[in-house]
């Protein structure tokens, strides 16, 4: 996940931070910064899943061959896990509110974010698995879903890891 703070930062390494930023403030700021990456991510999560509760109530339903049935059973447990995941931080925070542990908070926040943003790109990729192989065929669900997961691939870990490389090397 491409983040506003990098693993020597969560471990409470010096780096990262502004030169007068103590460590306490760069966790106070680590957190808020993840806070807002996991708002934006919790929308589509739950968005998407609350759509595919609805689907087996649609008339075209039953309609589903029996592996488009198992698709969408995995597809609706992945983003069940997903959406998990992606709310296990706010959960976090609520058992341990006040308790001085915003290091371990922030580090397994981000964990669950990464975690989250990884399923959250296979279950939208399966989505498509599963609506371009009703729509057209299972061999057209097929390239949609790696082209998907290739563009997420692309987007979310490679051009940040690029930049780093980049920024890295001057």
């Amino acid at each position: 996940m491409a983040s506003s703070f990098d693993d020597g930062e969560i471990r409470g390494d010096v780096k990262g931070g502004g030169p007068n930023e103590r460590p306490e403030e760069r966790l106070v700021r680590n957190w808020n910064e993840l806070l807002q990456e996991l708002r934006v991510l919790q929308t589509g999560v739950q968005i998407l899943t609350g759509f595919l509760l609805t689907v087996p109530f649609s008339p075209a339903f039953p309609n589903l061959t029996e592996d488009q049935r198992v698709i969408y059973l995995v597809v609706l447990v992945g983003s069940v896990i997903t959406t998990s995941l992606i709310i296990a931080p706010v959960s976090f925070h609520r058992m341990l509110f006040r308790q001085r542990q915003r290091p371990w908070l922030v580090r397994a926040s981000h964990i669950c974010a990464r975690a989250g943003l990884v399923g959250f790109g296979i279950v939208s990729s399966l989505v498509l698995l599963l609506v371009f192989d009703v729509v057209l065929s299972l061999g057209a669900g097929i390239v949609a879903a790696v082209a998907a997961l290739l563009l997420f691939a692309s987007l979310w870990a490679g051009l940040p890891l690029m930049n780093a490389r980049n920024n890295n090397s001057h």
